[in-house]
């Protein structure tokens, strides 16, 4: 699966709420830096922590872009939840059609 292929299954998860796609999309070493610097690591634990994301219903992910170029991803989104939003974008790396590595980062104000 290319890397766009990969980065699209990946945002449909949070667009359709659809958190069980997320095991077939994450490698065993995946790592992801969260927005506030601390770093989740395995397969187990970065699912667990995308999948609480997706399965909030009461709030939803705007794609606004995506990037990508050969093994990396930047997507650029807005964060809407009840009550206000946030832009943020996430730096996304896939290897053999996997994640394996997700930053975070949001606008502060």
């Amino acid at each position: 699966m290319s890397t766009a292929d990969v980065i699209r299954r990946y945002n449909d998860v949070f667009q359709l709420h659809d958190a069980d796609a997320l095991d077939a999309l994450i490698a065993e070493d995946c790592v992801i830096e969260n927005l506030d610097g601390r770093r989740t690591e395995g397969k187990a634990a970065c699912v667990a922590w995308w999948r609480a994301i997706a399965e909030n219903r009461d709030a939803r992910f705007e794609i606004e872009d995506v990037f990508v170029s050969d093994d990396r991803a930047a997507i650029r989104w807005t964060y809407v939840y009840p009550g206000g939003s946030n832009r943020g974008v996430n730096l996304m790396r896939v290897r053999d059609g996997l994640i394996v590595e997700g930053l975070g980062y949001t606008k502060s104000s």
